[in-house]
C-alpha cells in the first residue's frame, strides 16, 4: 500500500478589481435621478472608478458612531456615502439640465465629453 502524500495546495492569486469607465469627474456639477434624495443638484467630490461609484455633496448622508481615542472624541458624525454613478446625470451647460454623455476624441488624441441635449463641449474641471 502506497503511503499518503499530502500535497501542497496551489496559491491563488486574486485580479485586480476592473475600472469602470465613469462620465463623472470630481467637480462636475451632477442631477441624483434615483433614490431617497432624487432631484438634489450639487457637486461630484469623490470619484470611485473600481467600485463605480461617486461621492456627491450633501447626497446620501449617513450617520457613524465613532468611538473615541486618544486625538479625537467620540460622537456621532454625518458624511456622505458614495451612490452608483448610474444614478446621477451631469448638467448640461447650455441649457442647466440633466443630460447623457457622449465621447469625442480629437485629432491630437484628447478625449472631449459632449452633452447630448445641446451637443456643447463639458469643460474638465480639475
Amino acid at each position: 500500500m502506497k503511503p499518503l502524500v499530502y500535497k501542497k495546495a496551489k496559491r491563488v492569486r486574486h485580479k485586480a478589481a476592473p475600472r469602470h469607465k465613469m462620465h463623472v469627474t470630481k467637480g462636475d456639477m451632477v442631477h441624483v435621478i434615483s433614490g431617497n434624495d432624487k432631484g438634489k443638484r450639487a457637486q461630484v467630490l469623490r470619484v470611485h472608478p473600481k467600485t463605480g461609484r461617486v461621492t456627491v455633496e450633501g447626497v446620501n448622508v449617513v450617520k457613524k458612531h465613532r468611538r473615541a481615542t486618544q486625538t479625537t472624541e467620540a460622537g456621532i458624525i454625518e458624511f456622505p456615502a458614495p451612490i452608483h454613478q448610474s444614478n446621477v446625470m451631469l448638467i448640461d451647460p447650455k441649457t442647466g439640465g440633466p443630460t447623457r454623455v457622449r465621447r469625442r476624441v480629437d485629432k491630437d488624441g484628447t478625449v472631449e465629453r459632449i452633452a447630448v441635449k445641446s451637443g456643447e463641449p463639458i469643460p474638465r474641471t480639475r
